[in-house]
């Protein structure tokens, strides 16, 4: 081989040598991009408590950035560090971090089980309304305006019909409300997203597959459902942070006491004697949130193939 070609040859070696560093840089990206992304709320969180004065930012008589003061917003490290301690001064108290996790895994479970049901309901609409036009025109508006009931006077009603029911020996249990209404808001996303990815297939794959004397059923499920996943993948997401959302609130609004709605307004409530503590619930439900994204975020990885043109 020449020494030109050996050189137009080595861009090429060089760069097939390359694409496993390129690989493993492409999947560490995001985890890296997720560090900084804390470490810079971390640093905003800091410089704003250490620049700002103590009594917020007041443009006449209206306070429009907040307090300073340990009491209001506490050193980052004060709030990682009392995750450690104690979550209260009684002998053999657990860690704040253990209470914190035990409620959140109960949330996560009402959550997961919201949204699998809504997920199941949102399509199943989404395929009763794209195999009939009459029952979109007719179904639609309502799946709109459901989301506008309040959630917090629709909970306490949801509870109240619960406690109710009673098949044989059976009680409706009170977590079932909590994910039920979670549930309600899950269902939403997922019906508007996969209403419009069976609706968004090719019709040249529609035709052929009708050439072939192929039902609609059969339609559905090589051609609309494949054509679906950019827009229900998405949809998924919302929906899953839907039910972690409604989950919280629905934990508040209806008295549930095993999961992190509860520890949000108790540990509220103690929050002018020891402000840290107040804080770690609500991390836990950040990470409730994380968790759910990264579970859809697997099920897209096993939906790879079907991913093209994913929509946003």
């Amino acid at each position: 081989m020449t020494s030109t070609a050996m050189t137009a040859a080595a861009p090429g070696a060089a760069g097939l040598r390359s694409r496993p560093l390129d690989g493993v840089g492409a999947r560490l990206r995001a985890p890296l991009q997720g560090m900084l992304g804390l470490l810079a709320v971390a640093a905003l969180w800091e410089g704003y408590k250490a620049l700002a004065p103590e009594d917020g930012v007041v443009i006449g008589e209206t306070r429009v950035l907040p307090r300073t003061s340990d009491l209001a917003m506490p050193h980052v490290w004060d709030m990682v560090a009392r995750l450690g301690e104690p979550t209260t001064s009684l002998p053999g108290a657990v860690p704040l971090w253990r209470t914190v996790a035990d409620a959140a895994l109960v949330s996560l479970g009402i959550a997961a089980v919201g949204w699998l049901v809504g997920t199941a309901v949102g399509l199943g609409l989404a395929v009763l309304m794209a195999r009939l036009r009459i029952v979109e025109l007719g179904l639609l508006p309502w799946i709109v305006l459901s989301q506008t009931v309040p959630l917090i006077a629709f909970a306490p009603v949801v509870r109240s019909w619960g406690a109710r029911i009673e098949i044989g020996g059976w009680e409706w249990p009170p977590w079932l409300s909590v994910a039920l209404i979670a549930s309600y808001l899950a269902f939403f996303p997922v019906a508007i997203g996969a209403l419009r990815g069976l609706q968004s297939h090719s019709a040249i794959h529609a035709d052929l597959m009708h050439s072939y004397a192929s039902g609609w059923w059969s339609t559905l499920r090589r051609v609309r459902l494949p054509s679906a996943v950019p827009y229900l993948l998405p949809a998924l997401r919302l929906g899953a942070a839907s039910a972690v959302v409604g989950t919280v609130v629905a934990e508040v609004s209806t008295g549930f006491l095993d999961g992190i709605g509860r520890l949000l307004v108790s540990y509220a409530g103690q929050a002018s004697g020891d402000p840290a503590k107040a804080w770690a619930p609500i991390f836990g439900a950040v990470a409730l949130g994380l968790v759910a994204a990264m579970f859809v975020t697997l099920i897209g990885v096993l939906l790879r193939p079907y991913r093209r043109g994913e929509a946003t």
